[in-house]
């Protein structure tokens, strides 16, 4: 059952009231600070809401499809009653003049932004740890990573603090803290949801999705979400419409590239447990290969960092955001860059700027780019056969705070399963799969063709009801 849809019932029959659910977050997201899931609370905003949405129910009103929800945004998407800081010190000051248009859609309908989730500094990171505002601990065990770039938001949802947040995954950022936190990720089709006001990290990979309890909660939000927006030149007209019929016998087709050696034995068994449930359900299961699967890491990241050290030229610390001392105009670029960024932005920063230098641009982004196209070509042909592909969503579970930190190629690699969706623009989700020994939580992930979105979300949520 629907966690949202239950709140939204309980809001406007009146036992319970908008304001009553924000109070009860806002208290959790105290409790609950020690994760470090939250940079900052919009308390006198979101009760200020509360009161108008309570309001307009009385007045018999429709206050929307999701009247009286609290929910958290990841701080990189623009936010009245907050600051915007994108976890870096470089727009620690900074007071955002728009909110995105997520967040208007959602607000539209009478959900309530109560707060600011913690990520690595403008997304760059698997982990949460590259936060200039200190780690988020893992829901399950504090000892280990939340995963990332959107561990605050992953986190958030595990504790129950709120019933979804919203992320970004530009190479795996939703579905692999969704993982390791046994929540389920949306990763849509690339332009399903706008990205106008979200702080932008490659701007051909990011897309905007929900971090939810279950799949209904999922549909509810993309729902709300989905659509053309003129502020967003890549948003696709809206196709996104939860399936109500029941879900037809579907073709799978496991991706043998990513049930490698290299996954963690417990990793695979659940992804296969996982796998034979499907086959119980009714579907035909079998494995297929995407050769250019081992590639994708390395074509992420030459595509994405090429894309960021672009992106990451506005912060000059003249326009917003913080400004260093400086003599003259070179020292202020300069020291306000050095000040502000995190050693992971800079260490970007420096591979994109000389991918796309004179005498390397067509050694590497060139070819890059045109190995993309044949992977692009690669799903396609598979997509001809199956209906859904599925493969783990990371090579192993949560990792200890501070065990990949000194070791930058050791942290892309948790990428490495994540990244083919992005680079293809297809859609993919995590789904809470299974736990270790260690009672560690594994997701898998279902990959579909373009515009598949509410298909794979109807598998996965007759799957769960299946597991109930």
């Amino acid at each position: 059952m629907s966690n949202i849809q239950n709140i939204v019932d309980a809001v406007a029959s009146g036992s319970s009231s908008a304001k009553a659910q924000v109070e009860e977050a806002l208290k959790r997201a105290n409790d609950k600070k020690d994760f470090n899931a939250i940079l900052s609370l919009t308390n006198e905003r979101a009760l200020k809401r509360a009161d108008e949405i309570d309001s307009r129910i009385k007045k018999g009103e429709n206050a929307g499809r999701l009247a009286g929800v609290p929910f958290v945004a990841k701080d990189n998407f623009l936010t009245f009653g907050s600051p915007t800081t994108a976890a870096s010190k470089i727009l620690g000051n900074f007071e955002a003049p728009i909110q995105a248009t997520a967040v208007e859609k959602l607000e539209a309908e009478g959900a309530i932004c109560i707060g600011k989730a913690n990520l690595d500094a403008f997304a760059h990171g698997g982990s949460t740890e590259n936060s200039a505002y200190g780690p988020t601990k893992n829901a399950v065990d504090t000892a280990r990573v939340a995963g990332g770039s959107s561990g605050g938001s992953a986190v958030a949802v595990a504790l129950d603090i709120v019933p979804f947040t919203l992320g970004s995954d530009t190479g795996g950022s939703i579905r692999q803290p969704a993982s390791f936190n046994g929540v389920v990720g949306v990763k849509p089709t690339y332009g399903t949801v706008s990205r106008f006001g979200v702080v932008a990290m490659a701007s051909s990979t990011d897309v905007i999705g929900p971090i939810t309890k279950n799949i209904a909660d999922a549909e509810l939000v993309m729902d709300v979400l989905a659509g053309k927006d003129d502020y967003d030149a890549t948003t696709l007209p809206d196709f996104f419409k939860p399936q109500t019929e029941q879900v037809k016998k579907q073709k799978v087709g496991i991706v043998k590239e990513l049930m490698s050696d290299g996954v963690e034995p417990e990793v695979l068994k659940i992804t296969n447990d996982y796998i034979e449930k499907l086959r119980t359900a009714g579907h035909s299961v079998e494995e297929v290969s995407l050769p250019l699967a081992p590639m994708c890491l390395a074509m992420y990241y030459i595509i994405v960092p090429a894309e960021v050290s672009s992106n990451l030229a506005r912060y000059d610390g003249i326009r917003y955001g913080v400004r260093a001392g400086a003599k003259d105009l070179g020292e202020l670029y300069g020291k306000s860059r050095d000040q502000g960024f995190e050693p992971e932005n800079k260490r970007r920063i420096l591979i994109g700027s000389y991918v796309l230098s004179s005498g390397y641009y067509d050694a590497y982004y060139n070819q890059a780019a045109r190995a993309r196209t044949l992977l692009i070509q690669q799903f396609n042909g598979l997509f001809e056969k199956y209906d859904v592909l599925i493969g783990p969503v990371t090579p192993t579970v949560a990792f200890k705070l501070g065990e990949n930190t000194d070791d930058p190629l050791k942290m892309y690699m948790t990428d490495v399963m994540t990244t083919p969706a992005n680079l293809a623009g297809v859609p993919a989700i995590s789904v809470p799969a299974g736990e270790t020994a260690e009672g560690l939580p594994v997701g898998v992930q279902l990959i579909g063709q373009l515009k598949s979105d509410a298909a794979l979300l109807a598998l996965a949520r007759s799957m769960e009801a299946n597991n109930e």
